[in-house]
């Protein structure tokens, strides 16, 4: 079977990740006595990987796999703590990204992780995007190579809301200069288009000084696409909302450790 596609790692980062999790195991996964697991090791990998990079039901994986859908669903419940470990290195620091933006250009955008409307969580709605879920914040650089992606909070927070005192803020400041959108509109330090006034319409300068702001921020805009190729970060997220957390850190890690391997 072809567990790239799958999964989203060649058969090198397979292996390395295979290593990483092996080492945090209290118990080799492969016991000599006793009864045999379902899925090696490697194949128990591809699906918790694969499930986070194309987010198909975990009937679709027990079907390819040729195991009970329970058997699924144990796997990527006791293994997506373990990718997330494994790949948190991987994972822009605060101190890493600082230094990185330090005296260069950053771009910043806000965007919405979905997931199920779950009852008695109206905090998760996002009134921008008319859906439920968690955001976060995207900084790169002016290549559109991220270097900090923040840690998820309720939808209901606008990108103010989560720029205001957060480990975010503190990276843009260190940087020469930042580009922006319109949700950051009324920082002294983020360049933004010019909203258009409720009395007139925009200006030809302001037109163009907006398009120019846009060709500027083009690559954050990219870098968040690529990121969202980690499908559990683009489709609304289906299992536990206390899962949450840890398979976006796992996703996002798993992005960087390809990264690393580049």
């Amino acid at each position: 079977m072809r567990f790239d596609r799958m999964s989203g790692l060649d058969a090198k980062q397979l292996d390395e990740l295979e290593y990483r999790v092996a080492g945090q195991l209290e118990e080799p996964w492969d016991k000599a006595e006793g009864r045999p697991r379902e899925l090696t090791l490697r194949e128990a990998l591809v699906v918790t990987c694969g499930y986070l990079r194309q987010n198909i039901i975990e009937d679709v994986w027990a079907d390819i796999f040729g195991v009970a859908q329970s058997t699924i669903s144990r796997y990527i419940t006791f293994l997506t703590p373990f990718v997330e470990r494994a790949t948190e290195e991987e994972r822009p620091s605060e101190e890493d990204a600082a230094e990185t933006s330090r005296g260069a250009i950053a771009l910043i955008d806000g965007t919405l992780w979905p997931c199920w409307s779950w009852d008695g969580e109206n905090k998760l709605w996002s009134g921008k995007y008319k859906t439920t879920g968690h955001g976060s914040l995207i900084v790169t650089n002016l290549q559109g190579r991220i270097i900090f992606v923040s840690e998820p909070v309720t939808g209901n927070q606008h990108d103010m809301a989560k720029l205001k005192g957060s480990v975010a803020e503190k990276i843009l400041k260190r940087a020469s200069g930042v580009f922006g959108d319109k949700g950051f509109i009324g920082t002294d330090y983020i360049t933004t288009p010019i909203r258009k006034p409720e009395c007139r319409e925009l200006l030809q300068w302001e037109h163009e000084w907006n398009n120019q702001v846009s060709s500027f921020r083009a690559p954050v805009e990219r870098a968040v696409a690529t990121l969202k190729t980690w499908r559990i970060l683009f489709t609304d997220y289906r299992r536990p909302l206390k899962t949450f957390k840890s398979s976006f850190r796992a996703a996002t890690g798993l992005y960087f450790f390809k990264e690393s391997f580049a």
